[in-house]
């Protein structure tokens, strides 16, 4: 009997690894179009970006008479004359500190929240569980536009309206479905016999939640971070809705909004206005992004 072949030898496994770790020569050749069709896609959906940078940095009578990019030819006709304008006389400065007061909240709480809720949905058992979160889930397809009077009223009555806690509230409502879906899928797929010993060396629900779940979950708790950030800072109807548009707590798109007035005057200030707006959200992204394809796929297929 030849013991070299069999799949138990040591000589076995070594051919058998050997075998498995044969690489294509021709694999990346064949994976090229597919990456060079990756690249121009993302190209042409960054090509109206560029341009609006490129204008931004342009006079308004050189935008209107030539394109944009024209201007890459003649990079002495840049000035920074839009974002002088948009910083010194239209309260951007004011609007940016109001942002971050709105959405640094509205991030924390309802991930916070969500947590809590999340972590009772996949391991604790209390009758209605399953009624419950599918309750929850139903959420999701509840268009926003239909609760914006009701709360409303509701939020006038309290004396919230034009607050930031009536604000902080309403954004918490609205994210905790998709949040408590997320987080919920993503607890549910980590495995029972780390809560198994937990329980043994004594651990509670709260030690185990705080000491076990949390640190392992970053993830996912990132990725929900990067979607409710990025939704509540660009938001325009919630905050037009609850807070209005005072000067004193309307956020960036609120006064981006205004810009413009009904004449179509001062539409140039809108590009140097977008970038401005653009900075934070795109510096959350890129810090966050590493976890931030690992959360949605662990949430996604498990749970």
């Amino acid at each position: 009997m030849r013991t070299a072949s069999m799949p138990g030898h040591p000589r076995g496994r070594t051919e058998a690894g050997a075998r498995g770790r044969t690489r294509d020569p021709l694999a990346p050749l064949r994976r090229t179009p597919v990456h060079a069709a990756i690249i121009a896609i993302c190209l042409l959906w960054m090509i109206p970006t560029a341009g609006l940078l490129v204008s931004s940095f342009r006079d308004p009578a050189a935008v209107s008479n030539t394109g944009w990019w024209e201007a890459l030819t003649t990079p002495s006709e840049f000035t920074l004359q839009n974002y002088e304008r948009v910083v010194d006389t239209n309260n951007m400065g004011r609007s940016f500190v109001n942002s971050l007061f709105v959405t640094i909240p509205a991030t924390v709480m309802p991930i916070l929240i969500a947590a809590y809720a999340a972590y009772a949905f996949a391991w604790m058992r209390f009758p209605g569980r399953d009624w419950l979160f599918l309750m929850v889930v139903g959420l999701l397809v509840v268009p926003l536009q239909m609760t914006l009077i009701p709360v409303l009223q509701l939020f006038t009555s309290w004396g919230l309206t034009g607050s930031f806690l009536g604000i902080w509230l309403a954004h918490t409502g609205y994210g905790l479905p998709f949040a408590i879906y997320l987080f919920r899928n993503f607890f549910g797929g980590l495995p029972r016999e780390m809560f198994e010993s937990a329980s043994i060396d004594g651990a509670g629900p709260w030690t185990a939640f705080f000491r076990l779940v949390l640190p392992v979950s970053i993830p996912a708790i990132a990725s929900m971070a990067i979607f409710q950030f990025l939704w509540v800072w660009n938001d325009l109807l919630v905050a037009l809705v609850y807070l209005g548009g005072r000067p004193s707590v309307a956020p960036l798109p609120v006064t981006i909004s205004n810009l413009v007035n009904s004449l179509g005057q001062n539409w140039q200030l809108l590009t140097a206005a977008a970038f401005i707006s653009m900075a934070l959200p795109l510096l959350v992204f890129f810090a966050l992004q590493r976890y931030f394809v690992s959360g949605i796929l662990a949430g996604s297929v498990k749970g």
